[in-house]
């Protein structure tokens, strides 16, 4: 079973001491077996036990580009990427670049975006559910137009591009990874089956409600005809530290998911990354 580090929050540092962290923690993980590392796709954080929207927040592919010079092993992505945040075509020359300056190792993570507050509060607009909706799937078409190396205008229901070039493509072919985010039923899924490498699953969700997305992810497979199998299935799971996450992990890979992305909701310390990167990580390689 692969397994993911999700960076929510950056507890317990300052922007003074961030740098630094981020150092200790991208190399710790990458030198630790993890398969990849995932930053959210926010400017506010997201209340709750994250914080308040006054929180730190960092932009998330600024900082993949700084894990990209600081490993050699991990993929990187966002979990996930707003589709609204970013007109298209400049994210997929953003992934781009980062797939050859990390040596391709960059994931597409992508998702129709939630979060109005932080959209509004920048003076961007949050479009409809259907809007947004249609700009995802006008975004992965584009992401395979420009990464087919074509430059023939596209004209989708959201966006125009006259003349998409993308050069230089990136190193993975044939392009990265596409993972989206979501387990909406009739749309996401859909969406997954026709465009996508891998889909990212809600690990709070019950298990019944786990294995019917699943069955639904399967059906729309069948429908486009799409190997199932060749999906990867991913889960984001909040782990409490040294708790029993390698059980949870068996359980959720004895259910389909291949893929399991952690973060915890306590402070990435010293203690705590030596937990997720020497007991949990080999635990959950072993599945």
């Amino acid at each position: 079973m692969k397994i993911g580090l999700q960076l929510p929050h950056f507890r317990p540092n300052s922007p003074e001491t961030m740098r630094g962290w981020f150092k200790d923690v991208a190399q710790a993980v990458d030198g630790a077996g993890f398969d990849d590392l995932w930053m959210m796709d926010h400017f506010f954080q997201l209340g709750g036990e994250l914080g308040k929207p006054e929180t730190d927040m960092l932009e998330g592919y600024t900082t993949l580009g700084y894990f990209a010079g600081l490993t050699e092993n991990i993929k990187l992505g966002l979990m996930v990427g707003g589709v609204i945040y970013r007109h298209p075509a400049i994210v997929v020359k953003t992934v781009s670049t980062l797939d050859v300056l990390s040596g391709g190792r960059a994931i597409w993570g992508i998702g129709a975006a939630w979060y109005e507050h932080e959209t509004v509060s920048l003076g961007m607009r949050f479009p409809t559910t259907k809007e947004r909706f249609e700009q995802l799937e006008d975004a992965l078409q584009i992401a395979h137009h420009m990464w087919s190396g074509k430059t023939e205008a596209f004209e989708g229901k959201q966006f125009k591009l006259p003349y998409p070039v993308n050069t230089p493509q990136p190193l993975q072919k044939p392009h990265p990874p596409i993972l989206i985010g979501g387990m909406g039923p009739k749309k996401t899924l859909r969406y997954v089956a026709q465009y996508a490498n891998a889909c990212n699953f809600f690990g709070g969700a019950s298990n019944d409600i786990l294995r019917e997305r699943l069955d639904i992810l399967k059906q729309h497979c069948e429908d486009v005809g799409r190997d199932y199998d060749e999906i990867d299935k991913s889960i984001l799971v909040t782990v409490p530290i040294g708790g029993n996450g390698a059980e949870r992990a068996a359980e959720l890979n004895e259910m389909g998911f291949q893929h399991i992305i952690v973060n915890t909701m306590e402070d990435y310390t010293p203690e705590a990354i030596q937990y997720l990167t020497e007991e949990l990580a080999p635990a959950v390689k072993a599945l």
